[in-house]
């Protein structure tokens, strides 16, 4: 039993990474390499369906690409019906989202998940596989017992934490999720390749409308975009993430798909930060984290809860702002809807007020965007087309 569990996770991980790309190769160190077959583990989950790389699959940009009724806006759990009520973000280049940390103004910066509520990516990797809509093991005995049936496993534990490792539930819990993302923060998920990334180095060069675009994007006086997606303290530094990781409630609206097939109901209400345990600051409620852009034309749909299909809807929404030309979502043919939560917006703060928008404009940051795409995940563009 154990070489054949061990036979299939081997045959499913080298199928799942030759998705991505036969040239690829990861360097590992022991825990890293041990994450990578938990990643890849749908043993892991209740009913053996579903591993991190289900809803983060690499050959995506790490996303849930998975067909559903929902058109991938959440994901579906493990049981085959139930739904969440956030989008499932890409995890790649998350090693690189601080920890979460509160300025003198009393803003947040910083910490997994999109309310913040882990500190870092072992706290995020052991969420959900005990997340009743996700993984939905029943607790964290169960989970080690899993990790005990598999003979490769045991040995690779007991190599890299100990021999008494597994003689303490939460000790194993704690391995299984350092090994995690000791995988997450390699090469692997952040490869900073992408035809900016190139670019910079002098081994590519961007179009007119592409070129366009970047000005826009990194200008105060067009846009700001970098005010919110630019961590490195100049534009055009190397190994840039393209977010700030601060919390904003950008007046996003209630997804009712979502609502309905999740069965909270449209009158429910996303608390956002507040979502935090450890955050009951009134003015937080409603802010989600601001997201890498690190493929981003790949990775939709967008937003906290997947309401908008397409890339260029987004820049459009945050346009109408400062556009009264744009009063109808372009993918519904219907007014834009009122903010879930409207209350703490940022849309009306002073850094996003912008001057409007011409077409030529929007299509130009849009091509900009397409250039954060890892390279391996380019072939996705096209297929977008």
């Amino acid at each position: 039993m154990f070489n054949n569990a061990v036979t299939s996770l081997t045959l499913m991980l080298c199928s799942s990474l030759a998705l991505v790309s036969a040239d690829d190769t990861v360097a590992l160190n022991a825990s890293a390499e041990l994450g990578q077959l938990l990643f890849f583990d749908v043993n892991l989950s209740k009913n053996r369906s579903q591993s991190c790389a289900t809803c983060h699959n690499p050959a995506h940009a790490f996303i849930d690409n998975r067909f559903n009724q929902l058109d991938g806006m959440v994901s579906l759990g493990d049981d085959g019906h139930s739904f969440g009520d956030r989008n499932a973000p890409t995890a790649a280049y998350s090693s690189f989202i601080p920890v979460i940390t509160r300025n003198d103004a009393g803003e947040f910066r910083g910490g997994q998940f999109l309310d913040g509520r882990e500190r870092d990516l072992a706290g995020q990797a052991g969420g959900p596989p005990l997340n009743e809509l996700e993984m939905a093991m029943p607790d964290k005995a169960s989970v080690v017992s899993r990790l005990q049936e598999n003979a490769l496993y045991v040995e690779r534990f007991t190599a890299i934490y100990g021999d008494a490792v597994f003689d303490d539930v939460d000790a194993a819990y704690s391995a299984m999720t350092e090994s995690i993302a000791d995988f997450e923060k390699t090469e692997f998920f952040s490869p900073f390749d992408s035809k900016y990334d190139r670019y910079l180095q002098g081994e590519a060069e961007l179009t007119q409308q592409e070129s366009l675009g970047e000005a826009l994007f990194f200008s105060q006086q067009f846009t700001n975009c970098n005010g919110c997606h630019q961590l490195k303290p100049f534009a055009g530094s190397q190994g840039e993430t393209f977010s700030n990781y601060e919390y904003h409630n950008l007046g996003v609206p209630v997804n009712e798909a979502v609502r309905a097939a999740n069965g909270l109901g449209a009158d429910y209400i996303d608390p956002g930060l507040l979502a935090h345990p450890r955050i009951d600051d009134k003015n937080q409620a409603g802010k989600f984290k601001v997201p890498t852009l690190r493929n981003v034309a790949v990775t939709g749909p967008y937003m906290h809860n997947g309401i908008f299909s397409d890339l260029r809807t987004v820049v459009l929404f945050y346009d109408k702002f400062n556009n009264s030309t744009r009063k109808l979502n372009p993918e519904t043919g219907e007014p834009w809807r009122s903010p879930e939560v409207n209350r703490n917006l940022a849309l009306e703060d002073e850094e996003f007020n912008a001057p409007a928008l011409t077409d030529k404009e929007v299509d130009a940051l849009v091509a900009f965007l397409k250039t954060l795409t890892d390279q391996r995940y380019e072939y996705l563009l096209e297929a977008e087309r």
